[in-house]
Protein backbone atom coordinates (compact mmCIF):
# COMPACT_ATOMS: atom_id res chain seq x y z
CA UNK A 1 0.00 0.00 0.00
CA UNK A 2 1.06 3.39 -0.75
CA UNK A 3 1.71 6.05 2.34
CA UNK A 4 -0.74 8.55 2.44
CA UNK A 5 0.83 11.50 4.55
CA UNK A 6 -1.81 13.46 6.20
CA UNK A 7 -0.50 16.88 7.69
CA UNK A 8 -2.54 18.49 10.06
CA UNK A 9 -5.12 16.02 9.46
CA UNK A 10 -7.08 16.90 12.88
CA UNK A 11 -8.51 20.68 13.85
CA UNK A 12 -6.41 20.72 17.24
CA UNK A 13 -8.13 24.04 19.20
CA UNK A 14 -8.14 24.29 22.69
CA UNK A 15 -4.78 26.89 21.76
CA UNK A 16 -5.48 27.20 18.20
CA UNK A 17 -6.76 30.84 16.49
CA UNK A 18 -10.46 31.49 17.42
CA UNK A 19 -13.10 29.15 15.17
CA UNK A 20 -10.99 26.08 15.74
CA UNK A 21 -12.36 23.47 17.26
CA UNK A 22 -10.24 20.99 19.30
CA UNK A 23 -10.83 17.42 17.59
CA UNK A 24 -9.60 15.21 20.40
CA UNK A 25 -8.44 11.76 19.29
CA UNK A 26 -7.17 8.21 20.03
CA UNK A 27 -4.51 6.39 17.59
CA UNK A 28 -6.21 3.04 17.05
CA UNK A 29 -7.42 1.03 13.78
CA UNK A 30 -10.12 1.92 11.70
CA UNK A 31 -12.74 -1.12 12.27
CA UNK A 32 -11.65 -3.84 9.71
CA UNK A 33 -15.14 -3.89 8.22
CA UNK A 34 -16.15 -4.35 4.28
CA UNK A 35 -16.15 -0.58 3.46
CA UNK A 36 -17.99 -1.29 -0.03
CA UNK A 37 -20.45 -3.89 1.56
CA UNK A 38 -24.03 -2.52 1.22
CA UNK A 39 -24.90 -0.20 4.80
CA UNK A 40 -27.87 0.76 6.76
CA UNK A 41 -27.13 3.14 9.63
CA UNK A 42 -29.68 3.97 12.27
CA UNK A 43 -29.31 6.38 15.29
CA UNK A 44 -29.80 4.66 18.52
CA UNK A 45 -29.63 7.20 20.48
CA UNK A 46 -29.06 11.84 21.47
CA UNK A 47 -28.01 13.25 24.61
CA UNK A 48 -27.55 16.18 26.01
CA UNK A 49 -25.45 14.53 29.50
CA UNK A 50 -25.03 17.27 32.02
CA UNK A 51 -26.17 16.79 35.57
CA UNK A 52 -26.63 12.96 34.78
CA UNK A 53 -25.49 11.11 38.02
CA UNK A 54 -27.87 8.48 38.28
CA UNK A 55 -29.81 9.02 34.74
CA UNK A 56 -28.51 7.26 32.64
CA UNK A 57 -29.76 7.05 28.68
CA UNK A 58 -32.32 4.14 28.38
CA UNK A 59 -33.65 3.57 24.66
CA UNK A 60 -35.09 0.69 22.99
CA UNK A 61 -33.41 -0.76 19.39
CA UNK A 62 -34.75 -2.73 17.03
CA UNK A 63 -33.08 -4.14 14.31
CA UNK A 64 -32.90 -2.73 10.74
CA UNK A 65 -34.42 -5.43 8.29
CA UNK A 66 -32.94 -3.39 5.07
CA UNK A 67 -29.17 -4.79 5.03
CA UNK A 68 -30.09 -8.68 4.86
CA UNK A 69 -31.79 -10.94 6.94
CA UNK A 70 -31.33 -10.09 10.48
CA UNK A 71 -28.46 -11.41 12.13
CA UNK A 72 -26.37 -12.28 9.10
CA UNK A 73 -24.07 -8.99 8.68
CA UNK A 74 -20.69 -9.05 7.38
CA UNK A 75 -19.87 -6.32 10.43
CA UNK A 76 -21.67 -4.37 12.69
CA UNK A 77 -19.56 -0.41 14.09
CA UNK A 78 -20.89 1.85 16.65
CA UNK A 79 -20.14 5.68 15.70
CA UNK A 80 -20.07 7.45 18.69
CA UNK A 81 -19.93 11.71 18.36
CA UNK A 82 -19.61 13.89 21.47
CA UNK A 83 -19.10 17.89 21.58
CA UNK A 84 -18.50 19.51 24.27
CA UNK A 85 -17.62 23.35 25.56
CA UNK A 86 -16.72 24.79 28.95
CA UNK A 87 -15.01 23.06 32.17
CA UNK A 88 -15.72 19.83 33.04
CA UNK A 89 -13.57 16.62 34.85
CA UNK A 90 -13.08 13.44 32.37
CA UNK A 91 -16.26 11.20 32.61
CA UNK A 92 -16.50 7.09 32.21
CA UNK A 93 -19.06 5.90 29.82
CA UNK A 94 -20.51 2.30 30.04
CA UNK A 95 -22.93 0.87 27.21
CA UNK A 96 -24.83 -1.62 27.76
CA UNK A 97 -26.94 -3.51 25.45
CA UNK A 98 -29.26 -6.35 26.20
CA UNK A 99 -27.89 -6.45 29.79
CA UNK A 100 -24.23 -7.30 28.40
CA UNK A 101 -21.42 -4.33 28.44
CA UNK A 102 -20.10 -3.93 25.05
CA UNK A 103 -18.42 -0.84 25.08
CA UNK A 104 -15.81 1.53 27.71
CA UNK A 105 -14.92 4.56 27.18
CA UNK A 106 -14.27 7.87 28.66
CA UNK A 107 -14.51 11.43 27.93
CA UNK A 108 -11.47 14.24 26.75
CA UNK A 109 -11.69 17.02 29.22
CA UNK A 110 -13.59 19.91 27.36
CA UNK A 111 -12.27 23.20 26.82
CA UNK A 112 -13.81 27.20 26.92
CA UNK A 113 -14.45 28.84 23.95
CA UNK A 114 -15.06 27.03 20.60
CA UNK A 115 -15.31 23.39 22.57
CA UNK A 116 -14.43 20.12 21.39
CA UNK A 117 -15.69 17.15 19.47
CA UNK A 118 -14.36 13.78 19.00
CA UNK A 119 -15.58 10.54 17.05
CA UNK A 120 -14.42 7.03 17.51
CA UNK A 121 -15.91 4.25 15.65
CA UNK A 122 -16.01 0.97 17.63
CA UNK A 123 -16.60 -2.42 15.87
CA UNK A 124 -19.05 -4.64 17.80
CA UNK A 125 -19.48 -7.51 14.97
CA UNK A 126 -18.30 -10.13 18.35
CA UNK A 127 -21.53 -9.00 19.69
CA UNK A 128 -24.07 -10.06 16.81
CA UNK A 129 -26.35 -12.69 18.73
CA UNK A 130 -27.27 -9.32 20.27
CA UNK A 131 -27.88 -6.81 17.77
CA UNK A 132 -29.94 -9.48 15.91
CA UNK A 133 -32.62 -9.29 18.84
CA UNK A 134 -34.88 -6.00 19.84
CA UNK A 135 -33.43 -5.02 23.21
CA UNK A 136 -32.94 -2.48 25.54
CA UNK A 137 -29.98 -0.33 24.86
CA UNK A 138 -28.08 1.71 27.83
CA UNK A 139 -25.76 4.60 27.89
CA UNK A 140 -24.58 5.32 31.67
CA UNK A 141 -22.33 8.53 31.26
CA UNK A 142 -22.47 10.26 34.94
CA UNK A 143 -22.02 14.13 34.92
CA UNK A 144 -21.88 16.66 37.23
CA UNK A 145 -23.20 20.65 36.44
CA UNK A 146 -21.80 22.74 39.77
CA UNK A 147 -20.09 26.04 40.25
CA UNK A 148 -16.47 25.66 37.92
CA UNK A 149 -17.74 22.31 36.29
CA UNK A 150 -20.15 23.73 33.26
CA UNK A 151 -19.09 21.15 30.72
CA UNK A 152 -22.17 19.49 29.21
CA UNK A 153 -21.31 16.55 26.92
CA UNK A 154 -23.84 16.54 23.81
CA UNK A 155 -24.15 12.85 22.29
CA UNK A 156 -24.67 10.85 19.34
CA UNK A 157 -24.99 7.19 18.58
CA UNK A 158 -25.29 5.49 15.54
CA UNK A 159 -25.12 2.10 14.59
CA UNK A 160 -23.63 0.97 10.74
CA UNK A 161 -25.01 -2.63 9.60
CA UNK A 162 -22.67 -4.36 6.89
CA UNK A 163 -24.84 -6.50 4.85
CA UNK A 164 -23.18 -9.85 3.98
CA UNK A 165 -22.70 -11.02 0.43
CA UNK A 166 -20.62 -13.43 -1.74
CA UNK A 167 -18.16 -11.24 -1.35
CA UNK A 168 -18.28 -10.64 2.20
CA UNK A 169 -19.76 -13.40 4.40
CA UNK A 170 -21.86 -13.17 7.26
CA UNK A 171 -19.22 -12.93 10.47
CA UNK A 172 -18.62 -15.92 12.09
CA UNK A 173 -20.88 -15.55 15.76
CA UNK A 174 -21.40 -17.44 19.26
CA UNK A 175 -24.20 -19.44 19.32
CA UNK A 176 -25.22 -17.84 22.49
CA UNK A 177 -24.17 -14.16 24.55
CA UNK A 178 -24.71 -14.84 28.69
CA UNK A 179 -23.94 -11.56 30.66
CA UNK A 180 -21.76 -11.62 33.75
CA UNK A 181 -23.48 -8.40 34.58
CA UNK A 182 -25.75 -6.85 37.06
CA UNK A 183 -28.80 -7.01 34.97
CA UNK A 184 -29.73 -3.80 35.77
CA UNK A 185 -32.85 -2.17 33.80
CA UNK A 186 -31.81 1.43 34.25
CA UNK A 187 -28.44 1.88 34.27
CA UNK A 188 -24.96 0.85 33.42
CA UNK A 189 -24.66 -3.03 33.95
CA UNK A 190 -21.03 -2.65 35.39
CA UNK A 191 -20.18 -4.07 39.52
CA UNK A 192 -18.31 -2.10 41.44
CA UNK A 193 -15.76 -4.01 43.51
CA UNK A 194 -14.09 -4.78 46.64
CA UNK A 195 -16.05 -7.16 47.22
CA UNK A 196 -16.29 -9.51 44.55
CA UNK A 197 -19.16 -9.55 41.87
CA UNK A 198 -21.02 -12.94 41.94
CA UNK A 199 -23.73 -14.03 40.02
CA UNK A 200 -25.15 -17.24 39.29
CA UNK A 201 -25.35 -19.08 35.78
CA UNK A 202 -26.16 -21.65 33.70
CA UNK A 203 -25.21 -22.58 30.41
CA UNK A 204 -27.20 -24.81 27.60
CA UNK A 205 -26.81 -28.30 28.35
CA UNK A 206 -25.73 -28.50 24.97
CA UNK A 207 -22.85 -26.16 25.21
CA UNK A 208 -19.50 -27.20 23.94
CA UNK A 209 -17.30 -24.35 24.21
CA UNK A 210 -17.16 -20.50 26.27
CA UNK A 211 -14.99 -17.91 25.94
CA UNK A 212 -15.33 -14.84 28.80
CA UNK A 213 -14.33 -11.57 27.76
CA UNK A 214 -13.77 -9.28 31.41
CA UNK A 215 -13.90 -5.76 31.43
CA UNK A 216 -12.14 -4.18 34.01
CA UNK A 217 -10.76 -0.14 35.09
CA UNK A 218 -9.71 1.30 38.02
CA UNK A 219 -11.04 4.31 39.34
CA UNK A 220 -10.99 6.51 42.30
CA UNK A 221 -8.67 5.64 44.68
CA UNK A 222 -7.72 3.08 42.18
CA UNK A 223 -7.18 5.15 39.20
CA UNK A 224 -3.30 5.33 39.40
CA UNK A 225 -2.93 1.87 41.24
CA UNK A 226 0.15 1.33 39.40
CA UNK A 227 1.53 4.25 41.73
CA UNK A 228 0.05 2.68 44.78
CA UNK A 229 3.06 1.85 47.38
CA UNK A 230 2.98 -1.30 49.11
CA UNK A 231 2.04 -1.11 52.84
CA UNK A 232 5.05 -1.89 54.49
CA UNK A 233 6.55 1.02 52.84
CA UNK A 234 3.48 3.69 52.95
CA UNK A 235 4.78 5.07 56.42
CA UNK A 236 7.71 5.90 55.38
CA UNK A 237 7.03 8.73 52.64
CA UNK A 238 5.66 12.01 52.92
CA UNK A 239 1.94 12.10 54.06
CA UNK A 240 -0.74 12.31 50.75
CA UNK A 241 1.62 11.32 48.61
CA UNK A 242 0.80 7.66 47.72
CA UNK A 243 -2.10 5.70 48.37
CA UNK A 244 -1.64 2.07 49.67
CA UNK A 245 -2.45 -1.53 48.69
CA UNK A 246 0.74 -1.84 46.34
CA UNK A 247 0.55 -1.43 42.53
CA UNK A 248 0.09 -5.26 41.98
CA UNK A 249 -3.54 -5.84 40.44
CA UNK A 250 -5.01 -8.73 38.81
CA UNK A 251 -8.39 -9.42 37.67
CA UNK A 252 -9.74 -12.81 38.42
CA UNK A 253 -12.86 -14.83 37.28
CA UNK A 254 -13.95 -18.09 39.62
CA UNK A 255 -16.58 -20.77 39.02
CA UNK A 256 -17.62 -22.13 41.82
CA UNK A 257 -15.29 -20.07 44.04
CA UNK A 258 -12.39 -21.85 42.07
CA UNK A 259 -9.96 -19.82 40.12
CA UNK A 260 -10.66 -20.43 36.34
CA UNK A 261 -8.18 -17.35 34.60
CA UNK A 262 -6.71 -13.69 35.37
CA UNK A 263 -6.06 -10.90 33.46
CA UNK A 264 -3.07 -8.37 34.14
CA UNK A 265 -4.86 -4.89 33.33
CA UNK A 266 -3.40 -2.50 30.62
CA UNK A 267 -3.03 0.69 33.11
CA UNK A 268 -5.08 3.42 31.26
CA UNK A 269 -4.76 6.85 31.71
CA UNK A 270 -7.65 9.19 31.31
CA UNK A 271 -7.47 12.52 29.71
CA UNK A 272 -7.35 14.29 33.40
CA UNK A 273 -4.72 11.71 34.53
CA UNK A 274 -2.00 13.21 35.49
CA UNK A 275 -1.49 15.60 33.02
CA UNK A 276 -3.83 17.17 30.81
CA UNK A 277 -1.92 18.80 28.85
CA UNK A 278 -0.07 15.85 27.53
CA UNK A 279 -3.36 14.04 26.15
CA UNK A 280 -4.75 17.00 24.27
CA UNK A 281 -5.48 16.32 21.22
CA UNK A 282 -4.06 12.93 21.43
CA UNK A 283 -5.67 10.91 24.57
CA UNK A 284 -3.89 8.47 25.65
CA UNK A 285 -4.19 5.18 24.28
CA UNK A 286 -7.50 3.15 25.65
CA UNK A 287 -9.07 6.19 26.81
CA UNK A 288 -11.64 6.19 24.37
CA UNK A 289 -11.62 2.48 23.99
CA UNK A 290 -10.49 0.39 26.99
CA UNK A 291 -8.97 -3.10 26.32
CA UNK A 292 -10.85 -6.30 27.51
CA UNK A 293 -9.30 -9.27 28.31
CA UNK A 294 -10.02 -13.04 26.92
CA UNK A 295 -10.13 -16.20 29.27
CA UNK A 296 -11.26 -19.78 28.04
CA UNK A 297 -13.98 -21.58 30.11
CA UNK A 298 -14.28 -24.36 28.05
CA UNK A 299 -12.90 -26.56 30.73
CA UNK A 300 -15.68 -25.65 33.30
CA UNK A 301 -18.25 -26.39 30.28
CA UNK A 302 -19.13 -29.60 32.01
CA UNK A 303 -19.59 -27.87 34.65
CA UNK A 304 -21.66 -25.37 33.65
CA UNK A 305 -24.22 -27.40 31.34
CA UNK A 306 -25.08 -29.37 34.34
CA UNK A 307 -28.65 -27.69 34.66
CA UNK A 308 -28.00 -26.36 37.79
CA UNK A 309 -26.89 -23.07 38.36
CA UNK A 310 -23.32 -21.92 39.42
CA UNK A 311 -21.46 -19.05 41.24
CA UNK A 312 -19.09 -16.68 38.69
CA UNK A 313 -17.19 -14.46 40.64
CA UNK A 314 -15.23 -11.42 39.32
CA UNK A 315 -12.57 -9.25 41.56
CA UNK A 316 -9.89 -7.60 41.15
CA UNK A 317 -6.86 -8.60 43.75
CA UNK A 318 -3.39 -6.69 45.03
CA UNK A 319 -0.69 -9.24 46.14
CA UNK A 320 -0.35 -7.55 49.72
CA UNK A 321 -1.22 -9.74 52.89
CA UNK A 322 -5.01 -9.71 52.79
CA UNK A 323 -5.31 -9.40 48.76
CA UNK A 324 -7.88 -6.61 49.05
CA UNK A 325 -7.57 -3.13 47.24
CA UNK A 326 -8.89 -0.04 47.58
CA UNK A 327 -12.05 1.57 46.16
CA UNK A 328 -12.83 0.83 43.35
CA UNK A 329 -12.55 -1.42 40.42
CA UNK A 330 -16.30 -1.32 37.65
CA UNK A 331 -16.02 -4.79 36.34
CA UNK A 332 -18.74 -6.68 34.10
CA UNK A 333 -18.37 -9.73 31.61
CA UNK A 334 -20.05 -11.75 28.84
CA UNK A 335 -19.56 -15.69 27.48
CA UNK A 336 -19.22 -16.30 23.70
CA UNK A 337 -21.05 -19.75 23.67
CA UNK A 338 -21.02 -22.66 20.99
CA UNK A 339 -23.29 -25.33 21.47
CA UNK A 340 -23.27 -28.64 19.79
CA UNK A 341 -26.24 -29.59 16.90
CA UNK A 342 -27.31 -32.06 19.23
CA UNK A 343 -29.59 -31.08 22.04
CA UNK A 344 -27.97 -33.84 24.29
CA UNK A 345 -26.52 -32.81 27.48
CA UNK A 346 -22.60 -32.12 27.35
CA UNK A 347 -20.51 -34.18 29.31
CA UNK A 348 -16.80 -34.24 30.28
CA UNK A 349 -14.40 -33.56 33.17
CA UNK A 350 -11.53 -31.44 34.18
CA UNK A 351 -8.23 -34.04 34.16
CA UNK A 352 -5.87 -31.65 35.60
CA UNK A 353 -5.81 -28.37 37.35
CA UNK A 354 -3.10 -25.76 38.80
CA UNK A 355 -3.81 -22.45 39.59
CA UNK A 356 -3.47 -20.73 42.86
CA UNK A 357 -5.92 -18.79 44.54
CA UNK A 358 -3.58 -15.94 43.96
CA UNK A 359 -0.64 -14.38 42.16
CA UNK A 360 3.27 -15.21 43.49
CA UNK A 361 4.73 -12.08 44.67
CA UNK A 362 7.72 -10.47 46.09
CA UNK A 363 8.32 -6.67 47.91
CA UNK A 364 12.09 -5.07 48.33
CA UNK A 365 12.90 -1.81 48.29
CA UNK A 366 15.25 1.03 50.63
CA UNK A 367 14.75 4.20 52.43
CA UNK A 368 17.85 5.85 52.76
CA UNK A 369 18.91 8.08 55.52
CA UNK A 370 17.72 11.61 53.73
CA UNK A 371 14.20 9.74 53.11
CA UNK A 372 14.92 8.27 49.50
CA UNK A 373 13.00 5.44 48.92
CA UNK A 374 13.40 3.16 46.41
CA UNK A 375 10.54 0.25 46.46
CA UNK A 376 10.01 -3.13 44.16
CA UNK A 377 6.92 -5.22 43.71
CA UNK A 378 7.63 -8.51 41.29
CA UNK A 379 4.60 -10.84 40.96
CA UNK A 380 3.83 -14.11 38.56
CA UNK A 381 0.93 -16.17 37.80
CA UNK A 382 0.92 -19.61 36.14
CA UNK A 383 -1.77 -21.44 35.57
CA UNK A 384 -2.61 -24.79 33.49
CA UNK A 385 -5.90 -26.57 33.40
CA UNK A 386 -6.87 -29.39 30.73
CA UNK A 387 -10.42 -30.88 30.32
CA UNK A 388 -12.27 -34.00 28.08
CA UNK A 389 -15.39 -32.52 26.68
CA UNK A 390 -17.93 -34.81 25.02
CA UNK A 391 -20.62 -33.43 23.22
CA UNK A 392 -24.31 -35.15 22.78
CA UNK A 393 -23.39 -35.58 19.06
CA UNK A 394 -19.99 -37.78 20.28
CA UNK A 395 -17.31 -35.59 19.49
CA UNK A 396 -14.42 -35.71 21.99
CA UNK A 397 -12.48 -32.22 22.57
CA UNK A 398 -9.45 -31.89 24.74
CA UNK A 399 -8.60 -28.63 25.72
CA UNK A 400 -5.48 -27.19 27.40
CA UNK A 401 -5.43 -23.58 28.87
CA UNK A 402 -2.43 -22.10 30.04
CA UNK A 403 -1.75 -18.62 30.86
CA UNK A 404 2.11 -17.33 32.46
CA UNK A 405 2.19 -13.86 33.47
CA UNK A 406 5.25 -11.57 34.83
CA UNK A 407 4.57 -8.40 36.30
CA UNK A 408 7.28 -5.88 38.10
CA UNK A 409 6.50 -2.91 39.29
CA UNK A 410 9.73 0.10 40.66
CA UNK A 411 9.22 2.98 42.20
CA UNK A 412 11.48 5.81 43.49
CA UNK A 413 10.83 8.94 45.25
CA UNK A 414 13.41 11.39 45.84
CA UNK A 415 14.31 14.73 47.43
CA UNK A 416 11.34 14.45 50.03
CA UNK A 417 9.21 12.73 47.07
CA UNK A 418 9.49 15.80 44.84
CA UNK A 419 11.09 13.62 42.23
CA UNK A 420 8.22 10.40 41.89
CA UNK A 421 9.54 7.85 39.10
CA UNK A 422 7.80 4.72 38.16
CA UNK A 423 8.80 1.88 36.20
CA UNK A 424 6.17 -1.08 35.48
CA UNK A 425 6.11 -4.28 32.97
CA UNK A 426 3.39 -6.67 32.26
CA UNK A 427 3.65 -9.28 29.93
CA UNK A 428 2.12 -12.68 29.41
CA UNK A 429 1.44 -15.59 27.40
CA UNK A 430 -1.80 -17.06 27.18
CA UNK A 431 -2.85 -20.02 24.85
CA UNK A 432 -5.64 -22.37 24.77
CA UNK A 433 -5.63 -25.59 22.06
CA UNK A 434 -8.55 -27.70 21.45
CA UNK A 435 -7.27 -31.18 20.17
CA UNK A 436 -4.07 -29.20 19.98
CA UNK A 437 -5.85 -26.55 17.47
CA UNK A 438 -5.22 -23.07 18.53
CA UNK A 439 -8.44 -21.43 19.99
CA UNK A 440 -7.04 -18.59 22.35
CA UNK A 441 -3.72 -16.66 22.16
CA UNK A 442 -2.95 -13.40 24.24
CA UNK A 443 0.46 -12.33 23.80
CA UNK A 444 1.06 -9.27 25.80
CA UNK A 445 3.61 -6.51 26.76
CA UNK A 446 2.75 -3.46 28.70
CA UNK A 447 5.47 -1.23 29.59
CA UNK A 448 4.90 1.43 31.62
CA UNK A 449 7.44 4.53 32.64
CA UNK A 450 6.24 7.64 33.87
CA UNK A 451 8.31 10.47 35.97
CA UNK A 452 6.59 13.41 37.75
CA UNK A 453 8.76 16.36 39.26
CA UNK A 454 6.70 18.46 41.59
CA UNK A 455 8.10 22.35 41.36
CA UNK A 456 6.57 23.03 44.31
CA UNK A 457 5.60 21.50 47.32
CA UNK A 458 2.21 21.95 47.13
CA UNK A 459 2.30 20.07 43.46
CA UNK A 460 0.08 22.74 42.40
CA UNK A 461 3.32 23.46 39.56
CA UNK A 462 5.08 20.32 38.08
CA UNK A 463 6.48 18.28 34.54
CA UNK A 464 6.19 15.20 34.03
CA UNK A 465 7.04 12.73 31.29
CA UNK A 466 5.27 9.46 29.78
CA UNK A 467 6.06 6.21 28.36
CA UNK A 468 3.13 4.00 27.55
CA UNK A 469 3.10 0.95 25.10
CA UNK A 470 0.21 -1.58 23.99
CA UNK A 471 1.92 -4.43 22.32
CA UNK A 472 -0.93 -7.61 21.51
CA UNK A 473 -1.20 -10.56 19.65
CA UNK A 474 -4.66 -11.51 20.40
CA UNK A 475 -7.04 -14.44 18.88
CA UNK A 476 -9.64 -13.72 21.54
CA UNK A 477 -12.11 -16.89 20.60
CA UNK A 478 -11.94 -18.62 17.06
CA UNK A 479 -15.19 -16.56 16.21
CA UNK A 480 -12.81 -13.46 16.27
CA UNK A 481 -10.14 -12.96 13.66
CA UNK A 482 -6.30 -12.62 15.43
CA UNK A 483 -4.54 -9.82 15.15
CA UNK A 484 -1.78 -7.94 16.31
CA UNK A 485 -1.13 -4.19 17.55
CA UNK A 486 2.24 -2.92 18.30
CA UNK A 487 1.19 0.74 20.19
CA UNK A 488 3.99 3.32 21.60
CA UNK A 489 3.19 6.71 23.14
CA UNK A 490 5.79 9.56 24.40
CA UNK A 491 4.07 12.21 26.31
CA UNK A 492 5.43 14.84 28.47
CA UNK A 493 4.92 18.74 29.63
CA UNK A 494 4.08 20.26 32.55
CA UNK A 495 1.06 21.82 34.69
CA UNK A 496 0.69 25.10 36.72
CA UNK A 497 -1.75 26.59 38.87
CA UNK A 498 -1.79 30.62 39.54
CA UNK A 499 -4.12 33.22 40.51
CA UNK A 500 -3.50 34.71 37.37
CA UNK A 501 -4.73 31.65 35.28
CA UNK A 502 -3.52 27.90 35.01
CA UNK A 503 -0.57 26.91 32.67
CA UNK A 504 0.85 24.60 31.32
CA UNK A 505 1.85 22.93 27.93
CA UNK A 506 2.56 19.40 26.25
CA UNK A 507 4.00 16.88 23.30
CA UNK A 508 2.80 13.88 22.37
CA UNK A 509 4.42 11.06 20.12
CA UNK A 510 2.37 7.93 18.92
CA UNK A 511 3.78 5.04 16.61
CA UNK A 512 0.89 2.44 16.03
CA UNK A 513 0.94 -0.61 14.11
CA UNK A 514 -1.97 -3.40 13.02
CA UNK A 515 -2.31 -6.21 10.89
CA UNK A 516 -4.49 -8.91 10.92
CA UNK A 517 -4.74 -12.53 9.50
CA UNK A 518 -7.74 -11.23 7.24
CA UNK A 519 -5.03 -9.20 5.79
CA UNK A 520 -5.74 -5.88 7.14
CA UNK A 521 -2.71 -3.14 8.19
CA UNK A 522 -2.89 -0.12 9.09
CA UNK A 523 0.15 2.05 10.31
CA UNK A 524 0.41 5.30 11.72
CA UNK A 525 2.65 8.33 13.03
CA UNK A 526 1.26 11.27 14.84
CA UNK A 527 2.81 13.90 16.89
CA UNK A 528 1.54 16.96 18.35
CA UNK A 529 3.28 19.76 20.46
CA UNK A 530 1.03 22.69 22.46
CA UNK A 531 -1.63 21.15 20.99
CA UNK A 532 -0.99 20.75 17.27
CA UNK A 533 -0.66 18.02 15.10
CA UNK A 534 2.65 18.95 13.65
CA UNK A 535 3.19 15.93 11.77
CA UNK A 536 0.61 12.47 10.45
CA UNK A 537 1.07 9.66 8.50
CA UNK A 538 -0.76 6.94 7.69
CA UNK A 539 -0.77 4.11 5.40
CA UNK A 540 -2.45 0.56 5.26
CA UNK A 541 -5.41 -0.94 3.86
CA UNK A 542 -7.56 0.41 6.63
CA UNK A 543 -6.10 4.22 6.05
CA UNK A 544 -8.60 6.45 5.17
CA UNK A 545 -8.55 9.12 1.62
CA UNK A 546 -5.99 11.27 2.00
CA UNK A 547 -7.11 14.32 3.63
CA UNK A 548 -4.89 17.79 4.00
CA UNK A 549 -5.78 20.73 5.40
CA UNK A 550 -3.75 23.99 5.83
CA UNK A 551 -1.41 24.70 9.08
CA UNK A 552 -3.65 26.12 11.76
CA UNK A 553 -2.71 29.66 12.89
CA UNK A 554 -0.38 29.67 15.77
CA UNK A 555 -2.33 32.57 17.28
CA UNK A 556 -4.15 31.80 20.34
CA UNK A 557 -1.28 29.63 21.41
CA UNK A 558 -1.70 31.42 25.04
CA UNK A 559 -3.52 29.36 27.20
CA UNK A 560 -6.61 30.67 29.25
CA UNK A 561 -7.38 30.03 32.82
CA UNK A 562 -10.85 28.47 31.82
CA UNK A 563 -9.18 26.02 29.23
CA UNK A 564 -7.08 24.32 31.17
CA UNK A 565 -9.32 22.94 34.16
CA UNK A 566 -7.44 20.37 36.41
CA UNK A 567 -5.12 17.82 37.05
CA UNK A 568 -5.04 14.53 39.01
CA UNK A 569 -1.96 13.22 40.69
CA UNK A 570 -1.36 9.65 42.40
CA UNK A 571 -1.92 10.04 46.18
CA UNK A 572 -5.72 11.76 45.37
CA UNK A 573 -4.47 15.12 44.84
CA UNK A 574 -6.62 17.22 42.46
CA UNK A 575 -4.97 20.39 41.25
CA UNK A 576 -6.24 23.56 39.64
CA UNK A 577 -9.96 23.22 39.69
Amino acid sequence: MHCRRLLLLFLSGFLLARGAVLVDFQVAQPPPVPRDATQCTIQILKRDFAFSFGSAEVVQFTPPTDCGPVGSWAGITLNFTVTSNGTQFDRLGIFTFQNVEIWRTSTPEPTRGDGIIWTYIKDVTRYMPLFAKPGTFILQLDNLIQTGLDGIYSTTLHATFFASSPTHPSAKKADVIIPLSTFANNTGNDASVPPGFSLNITLPQNAVSAFAELYASGNGNEEFWYFNVANSFLPSLPPGIALGQGPFREVRLLVDDRLAGVAFPYATIFTGGILPTAWRPITSYGALDLPTYFLDLTPFVPLLADGSSHKITLDVASVETDHTILQNWFVSGLLQVTTDPSPKRTTGKITSYTAQPFATSATSGTIAENGDAQITVAASRKLHIEADILSGSGRLTHVVWTQDLQYSNLQSYLNNASLQNMVQSATGQVISLHNGITSLVDKFSYPLSINITLLTPSGNSFEASFDHSYNRDLLPSPIIPRSSIQERQLAAGFFNVASTGNSGNGTNSNVFSYTDLAGNTYKRKVDAALNVITSDEQSGSLAPLEVEQSNPSAAGQKQKQEELGHARLPGGRIVGV
